[in-house]
């Protein structure tokens, strides 16, 4: 048997960079060999409790090197990696468990009573803490010193599914994208030509790796490449600022909310920022601002655009152009190709806005368990189609010009409005609701909820607040309620969402 897919990576590290460092964190070390025995440790692990090729397992907590280990295990036996946003609410936790059909979950204790009613309610069979455990209950840690030492190697090609990445879908209900082993393999090749990875980088990971971008494009990239991953369970700019000088970052990925709250911290100026080299923004646009201020330093950024069903990248933007070309999500990935077509499919000239539709082995196999939303969501001739409107330049660069999803974009968070008006509709007295994103100055943008009420009803921002709160993630409920007499609609009923985005906005 040959493992072709992310399984093989750290072997193969560990016979090339045996004591090279892998992983730091909470101030402990994990060499490539270490990090390497311990995947092959969690693989057997999972392996002693029926897990194998094709069965899915599940993993709820923080960045952690368990985190990475049981992503690389999973690989090894050919099972499919399922990682799960931690700021779920116990229904949203229960639907990715059950949708998934996970066998296995690997979670940190403090999510066991959030993700109880999904392990009752699903196929698993094993569920497992990370840490001690308890003597009645040993966990990961425990289970994992006591395991047998040795590599597995299973069957696994390139394009056999890797992870199911669930993102929220315009119905209202998360789909879970499959990304293969080529998919995760690519996209990480993408981000070493593109952003100019090298074995002596150190990168910073500040964001959740339960984030395709995270994953696919801050953690894969430099482990592929052998360089050491500074892992960080959480984020708080003070202390990211100190590790950057602690450990001579050269890499750092974030969105706009975290390089702005560094840039407003007090040890930003007396920070030693030297040995940074490259800086990676998603999410959203850069704003000035933020430019500005890393620019002081004599710092850029490399910006981009892409979604979970691209692994995520599909474009990216050079720090050489950020000002030249500002406002640009930049140029198709080097192993990725981007067009533009118009309402009926046929390809528009440059200059022109239409749907952003992409190309290319980072780009996913499918939605789970939904082949009608698969076929929708690809063109005859194969390319995946955003649902993002945007237009090329006559040098190729890609500009946003509106998302067809109406996606919110919060800290980092994605937010489909779906998902929050479909509860909101629940609660008693709202005849009708529109949920758009409105400009933050620290989150870039945060969800308001525009309200129709029946007469005599009586609903404030409190009550809505309220309803959602437990069944949705928090990033997720809406900031404002804002009631209105009529919701402004199209010709054939729909809610005009730019209008109202627009109307907002400016208040």
């Amino acid at each position: 048997m040959h493992n072709k897919g992310l399984g093989f990576w750290l072997a193969k590290r560990r016979l090339r960079n045996p004591d090279k460092p892998a992983v730091i964190f909470d101030g402990a070390q994990l060499t490539y060999r270490q990090f390497a025995d311990a995947a092959d440790r969690v693989a057997a692990v999972l392996a002693h409790r029926g897990i194998g090729k094709g069965d899915a397992v599940a993993y709820i907590g923080e960045n952690s090197p368990q985190f990475l280990q049981v992503m690389f295990a999973a690989a090894q036996l050919g099972a499919v990696f399922v990682p799960i946003n931690t700021r779920l609410a116990a229904p949203e936790m229960q639907h990715v468990l059950v949708d998934s059909g996970a066998r296995a979950l690997v979670l940190d204790p403090e999510f066991l009573d959030r993700a109880m009613p999904g392990v009752e309610a699903g196929r698993i069979a094993q569920v497992i803490v990370t840490g001690e455990g308890v003597p009645e209950s040993p966990g990961l840690a425990r289970l994992v010193a006591e395991a047998t030492a040795g590599h597995t190697v299973a069957d696994v090609d390139l394009d056999d599914p890797a992870a199911i990445i669930y993102t929220s879908g315009t119905t209202g209900r998360p789909k879970g994208a499959v990304l293969t082993h080529g998919n995760l393999t690519w996209v990480a090749l993408n981000c070493i030509v593109d952003y100019d990875v090298v074995s002596t980088d150190v990168s910073l990971m500040i964001s959740p790796l339960f984030h395709v971008a995270s994953l696919g494009m801050g953690a894969l990239p430099v482990i592929l490449k052998g360089a050491t991953l500074v892992l960080e369970k959480g984020f708080e700019p003070g202390r990211a600022l100190g590790l950057i000088q602690q450990h001579g970052i050269t890499m750092l990925s974030g969105v706009p909310t975290t390089y702005q709250m560094m840039a407003d911290h007090p040890d930003w100026a007396r920070t030693d920022l030297s040995t940074l080299q490259k800086l990676t923004c998603g999410g959203s646009a850069v704003p000035t601002r933020i430019l500005n201020a890393y620019e002081e330093r004599g710092l850029s950024f490399s910006q981009g655009y892409g979604m979970t069903e691209t692994s995520p990248g599909a474009t990216s933007l050079s720090p050489a152009m950020t000002r030249e070309k500002q406002g640009s999500v930049g140029l198709p990935h080097f192993f990725t190709e981007v067009r533009i077509a118009d309402e009926h499919g046929d390809m528009v000239p440059r200059g022109t806005v239409g749907e952003i539709e992409i190309t290319g082995p980072n780009v996913f196999l499918g939605y789970h368990g939904l082949p009608e939303a698969t076929a929708e969501a690809f063109t005859d001739d194969g390319w995946f189609r955003s649902g993002d409107l945007g237009y090329l330049d006559a040098d190729g660069y890609l500009y946003i010009a509106d998302r067809l999803k109406d996606m919110i974009i919060s800290g980092g968070e994605n937010i489909y409005p779906a998902e929050v008006e479909n509860l909101i509709s629940d609660i008693e007295g709202i005849s009708g609701v529109a949920v758009v994103g409105v400009p933050d100055d620290r989150w870039g943008e945060v969800p308001w909820a525009v309200v129709t009420l029946k007469e005599g009803a009586d609903v404030d921002t409190e009550k809505v607040r309220s309803h959602l709160d437990g069944l949705l993630a928090r990033y997720k409920l809406p900031k404002n309620v804002v009631v209105v007499e009529d919701l402004p609609r199209t010709a054939s009923g729909k809610v005009r969402k730019a209008d109202l985005r627009a109307r907002f906005s400016s208040d």
